[in-house]
């Protein structure tokens, strides 16, 4: 009983230690960059390949790009939980936090539109989560014998693209969209 005690005399002071560095904030006031921005730049060609640049060292994959319209599309990025430091995506701890307890994925995509003075960039951000429809059995025979449903083949011409089941949009992701910006600033800043 003496071993009980001390076990949890330890364990309540290491949570309280523990307990203001998960619920703080941060002491660091993030800088708020304007979305979309003005870049000031005369190549189109840089201004697109730091752009890009920025996308990969988020890890993002970039599905599509057009440069006549401006637009660059990535693909669905699972987003890093608390275990996952090396990712960037999550920018806050909330963000992680949240990541961590729910399946989230993130998709961006970025306007580059000319103007007078250079070009305006706009960065967004969608953030689903996941709502499976059914129970998630993770047993390692159940993708391949399954007893509850016989086999389904539809053969209907499917016309346009096919909706993505399972996932939730949550809404714009402001953090990350800041985070990418000032990212986007800082690479047209180094040579």
């Amino acid at each position: 009983m003496p071993h009980l005690t001390v076990l949890l005399s330890r364990l309540s002071a290491g949570t309280a230690l523990l307990l203001p560095l998960l619920s703080a904030p941060g002491c660091v006031v993030p800088r708020v960059v304007d979305n979309p921005t003005l870049v000031s730049t005369a190549s189109h060609e840089a201004l697109w390949e730091r752009v890009v640049d920025v996308l990969h060292e988020y890890q993002f994959p970039i599905e599509r790009e057009n440069k006549l319209d401006g637009l660059i599309e990535t693909g669905y990025k699972v987003g890093s939980g608390v275990l996952e430091p090396w990712h960037s995506d999550s920018v806050t701890l909330e963000d992680r936090m949240e990541s961590s307890l729910q399946s989230i994925r993130r998709r961006a995509l970025v306007r580059l539109t000319p103007a007078q003075d250079g070009y305006v960039v706009g960065v967004e951000v969608l953030k689903e989560i996941e709502n499976p429809q059914k129970l998630i059995i993770n047993s390692p025979g159940y993708a391949t014998f399954r007893e509850n449903q016989p086999i389904q083949r539809d053969l209907d011409v499917v016309i346009g693209p096919s909706t993505d089941q399972g996932w939730i949009l949550k809404g714009r992701d402001l953090n990350l969209e800041q985070a990418l910006m000032e990212s986007i600033q800082k690479a047209l800043v180094r040579p």
